[in-house]
């Protein structure tokens, strides 16, 4: 059961949210903007609606597949279906394992494990995109405290663990904003956005 709810994530998490509302708005965020299938490329691209639709289907994403797993098991269960719906978000084997960079769906399995850690991160989120105008920086800040804010509340190691290994590959996933951020071409969001 368990191998069959995990798979099932990862199916999950490819779902192709960016694409399917990109079409409806004429947009294709694989070829548009940054190329990246994902929130604040389509808030760019096609505007605030379009990015508002993908970050709630993104998050969606994240909160079903670990409520799905605390459902029909435990938490052991959530924490792996997290995981796995990441994973397929990021690398989807369906469009050549080229998927978004993951934050929304790590944040929507946060919701449902750390709700409280999921508060924090939320106020860290905005607060940092408003002083640094970088949806890039606030994403890598978020990714680095969720597991420390998991950790400062006592969690098991193994769950801190889990959620090192989900939010280190988000981070890796940004590499490329990394190398922009650091040679000052990054692409401020704030003011970007389509009409």
């Amino acid at each position: 059961v368990w191998v069959v709810v995990i798979a099932a994530s990862y199916v999950l998490g490819t779902f192709p949210t960016a694409i399917l509302v990109g079409r409806r708005k004429g947009v294709d965020p694989t070829k548009q903007g940054s190329g990246n299938p994902g929130a604040t490329n389509m808030y760019r691209t096609a505007g605030k609606k379009a990015g508002a639709l993908v970050l709630v289907g993104d998050v969606l994403k994240g909160v079903i597949a670990a409520g799905a797993g605390w459902i029909i098991d435990d938490r052991r269960l959530a924490m792996l279906c997290w995981a796995a719906a990441v994973v397929g978000h990021i690398f989807p084997v369906f469009r050549k394992f080229r998927g978004g960079k993951g934050v929304a769906t790590a944040g929507g399995g946060v919701i449902v494990l750390f709700w409280y850690v999921a508060a924090i991160c939320i106020v860290i989120f905005i607060a940092t995109i408003k002083l640094t105008k970088r949806g890039s920086i606030g994403s890598l800040v978020i990714s680095i405290a969720v597991p420390s804010l998991a950790a400062a509340f006592g969690r098991p190691g193994w769950e801190v663990g889990i959620a090192c290994g989900v939010c280190g590959v988000v981070i890796l996933r940004h590499w490329s904003n990394i190398k922009r951020l650091l040679s000052g071409k990054e692409a401020a969001v704030v003011g970007r956005a389509a009409q």
